[in-house]
């Protein structure tokens, strides 16, 4: 188990271990995923609560179903070494399934490249994790292929997100992240990050910036596996600044509010 994924599928109120893998087509409709290192977490009634709305958002009406699928989940995950396990809601044809995936985490980075997807919009929903996770994989690839390892997206030229990451950055000492109003997944370590800076009185700020307005900027991209990754550069994009300082000062803050599994 510590090697490969371990498969579990929800059926009469238990999880049950997949012994053989299911060919048949399915549609991700829903997908969570977070850090659990030696059993702690960052913020995990956060992530139940968008993976819930999100799949009342995609139409599924079983609440309680949801609720004892999350918690039997949680359950079995080792509160030993670095776990990135994944809750899932898919379709079958006409028939939904809960899914949770036990995963090692992969190796943790403190830094990041990014490269600017200047395709069209790819998203067919934009705004919950999870049905567009296959292409968001494509657009990071095409980012690897180019020298990067995360790609922005772009919202009428504005940055809006990154595939598998939300974007914020620092303008001297204020911490700015993109206006509320664009659609994109609401990132739980954004959020915990930015409710930080509000308590700690940080000046915190949505700013319509396109990536050439971000030069000179310290540019961090978050998401629950890395947390915060510093972004030391951006092909053929802004040349932004890096202070390793202030990153590791924000990671010790992240890693505060980080509590046991239930």
């Amino acid at each position: 188990m510590s090697e490969i994924d371990a498969i579990f599928r929800w059926n009469q109120n238990a999880l049950h271990l997949l012994e053989d893998c299911d060919v048949a087509e399915r549609s991700l409709e829903v997908a969570d995923s977070f850090l659990v290192s030696d059993g702690r977490v960052l913020a995990v009634d956060l992530h139940r609560e968008r993976f819930l709305a999100s799949a009342t958002a995609r139409g599924y009406d079983a609440d309680d179903d949801l609720d004892a699928f999350w918690h039997s989940a949680l359950s079995i995950i080792p509160r030993q070494t670095q776990w990135f396990p994944r809750f899932e809601l898919a379709r079958q044809r006409d028939t939904w399934q809960l899914q949770f995936r036990l995963r090692p985490a992969p190796r943790l980075a403190e830094t990041v490249v990014l490269a600017t997807h200047s395709g069209p919009e790819v998203r067919t929903a934009p705004t919950v994790k999870g049905p567009d996770l296959d292409v968001m994989m494509r657009l990071r690839q095409e980012a690897q292929r180019a020298g990067a390892q995360e790609a922005v997206l772009l919202d009428d030229g504005v940055v809006v997100d990154a595939a598998t990451s939300a974007l914020l950055w620092w303008r001297d000492d204020t911490l700015c992240h993109p206006p509320l109003a664009l659609p994109r997944v609401d990132s739980v370590t954004a959020r915990s990050i930015l409710t930080i800076a509000s308590a700690m009185g940080v000046a915190v700020r949505e700013e319509a910036a396109r990536p050439a307005d971000l030069a000179g900027c310290e540019v961090w991209a978050v998401n629950a596996l890395h947390g915060i990754r510093l972004v030391t550069d951006w092909i053929d994009g802004p040349a932004v600044t890096a202070s390793d300082a202030r990153a590791h000062r924000w990671r010790m803050r992240l890693a505060a509010l980080a509590r046991p599994l239930p």
